[in-house]
């Protein structure tokens, strides 16, 4: 029977921090900088546990049904929180309000289970053992969650089911109380019948989970949602209308299909086509494959390795028809390798030189990926270009982040590589910004012929910036200060309003 007990507080444990999880997740999926989501959520759910620890000590009487009618409380609310969030966030203004209000109270709720347990199980064990397993048993829960969540529940069950699945461990715990705590409790038919009710409600969200996803999903998207997933590292939207399809990653556009050649041939042509016989080349980031597929139309290169993080990225652009058709079936050409790492740590271990690479890397958007334009990332991958090979750097919109474009460019510039700042127009995205670097000199090229908006004339004028985009005062931005990520966060939300 100790084991049953003590299995009650290992489940409420793993309970209580996957819900922080949710909230932090999602916070940082929906509203970006993740640090500062996941700081201010954990802080808030700690704070509100310890106003939860000092109400217990007002309840002194039945004990055992306060702590049943908590439990089923918590599987509540805990349970639809995330689909409350997602809905708030699609219709209403009031996200971050709601995020804040329901993290507080299912940690009051949360804080209120364990001093509340434990005065129930006093009759029962010695203080000393029962505080040590308490103990023991809240941390090794908080353990299993910590892992179960992103290697299982997020890539599986997704932000919505992960929730209500464990609402039902919560509503399950409260009903089996009211068996094994049976002599402490007076009738107990009211409190079967509402956990009865909470279970049956949290099973309707399991079997509408993705319904409400997709009314969520229908209301941010302004076109037809044909494809959305949770994976360990984003969420993943395909979105189409008419011959329009739309890449979206944590809400943030990727690409339109109707643009995107673009942003691509300007991202690979005007360095590629100015080294004599690339043979390798190095991708980072472009997951989607659509970088890849304007580099194999130089038959020169030999190999083409792509490292991006995200292996449900890579598998759903390399099987998907829609998707393979948009990349010529880049994934399927004998000379792309594909690799899913994270780049840094990738650079760190594998010792090749490229004769030109493509980094294809998101906006940096958190601490996370603007990691990956820091100074320390520039001079780890200057020891894999050849003497005579260029980079190219996707870098944000000089004109709506203007900090951020310069940033990156003076980012590279301090890392040691010589840099040739250039633009162009894509209309899903405006005025868009790239920065080609290398250890030699660079001239403008001849670009292959048969290109869609690629040509000598364009190319020239790429390089040339109007004021209003001319270079600005920055810093660079280093691992151990990212300054790139508050001059884009900034600017993107001055931006926004």
């Amino acid at each position: 029977m100790a084991f049953v007990f003590f299995l009650s507080v290992f489940l409420i444990a793993a309970c209580g921090l996957i819900y922080e999880l949710i909230a932090g997740a999602l916070a940082s999926y929906l509203l970006g900088d993740s640090i500062l989501q996941f700081s201010t959520v954990i802080g808030a759910y700690l704070f509100a546990m310890g106003i939860g620890s000092w109400l217990s000590k007002f309840i002194e009487r039945e004990l055992v049904s306060r702590f049943v009618t908590i439990e089923l409380m918590v599987g509540l609310v805990g349970g639809f929180s995330s689909a409350i969030l997602f809905l708030a966030f699609a219709y209403t203004d009031a996200f971050r309000l709601l995020l804040y209000v329901m993290v507080l109270l299912i940690g009051i709720l949360v804080g209120l289970e364990i001093p509340l347990l434990m005065r129930i199980l006093k009759e029962r064990f010695h203080f000393t053992d029962l505080v040590a397993n308490v103990l023991t048993f809240d941390y090794l829960g908080a353990l299993g969650a910590s892992l179960l969540f992103p290697l299982v529940l997020v890539p599986k069950l997704g932000m919505v089911r992960s929730a209500l699945l464990f609402g039902l461990i919560n509503a399950g715990v409260a009903v089996w109380s009211t068996w094994i705590f049976k002599e402490q409790i007076g009738p107990v038919h009211k409190l079967r019948f509402s956990g009865v009710l909470v279970i049956a409600a949290l099973c309707a969200g399991m079997l509408f989970g993705d319904k409400i996803t997709d009314a969520a999903d229908a209301s941010l998207y302004a076109d037809d949602v044909i494809l959305s997933r949770n994976t360990r590292y984003q969420r993943i939207v395909v979105t189409r209308w008419k011959d329009d399809i739309r890449l979206f990653l944590n809400s943030h556009l990727q690409f339109s299909s109707r643009d995107e050649y673009r942003y691509h041939e300007a991202l690979v042509h005007p360095g590629l086509a100015a080294i004599e016989s690339p043979r390798r080349v190095l991708v980072l980031g472009g997951g989607d494959g659509l970088a890849v597929r304007e580099i194999l139309r130089y038959p020169a290169v030999e190999s083409i390795t792509l490292v991006d993080l995200d292996p449900d990225m890579t598998v759903l652009f390399r099987n998907h028809a829609l998707l393979r058709k948009l990349n010529g079936d880049a994934f399927h050409n004998a000379k792309v390798k594909v690799v899913n790492a994270d780049a840094f740590p990738w650079l760190e271990q594998n010792p090749g030189q490229f004769d030109f690479v493509v980094i294809d890397f998101p906006d940096p958007t958190n601490y996370s990926l603007g990691k990956l334009y820091t100074t320390a990332f520039y001079r780890l991958l200057k020891r894999h270009l050849t003497d005579d090979a260029l980079v190219t750097v996707q870098s944000t919109s000089p004109l709506f982040a203007r900090q951020s474009y310069w940033c990156i460019h003076e980012s590279i510039k301090s890392a040691g590589l010589n840099t040739w700042p250039y633009h162009v127009y894509v209309p899903s995205f405006g005025e868009w910004g790239y920065v080609m670097a290398g250890k030699g000199s660079y001239a403008p090229p001849k670009v292959p012929a048969g290109l869609r908006y690629l040509n000598q004339t364009t190319l020239a004028s790429m390089f040339e910036f109007p004021a209003d985009m001319s270079a600005v005062p920055v810093e660079p931005n280093r691992l151990n200060d990212q300054a790139l990520v508050r001059y884009y966060d900034k600017e993107w939300r001055d931006f926004s309003h």
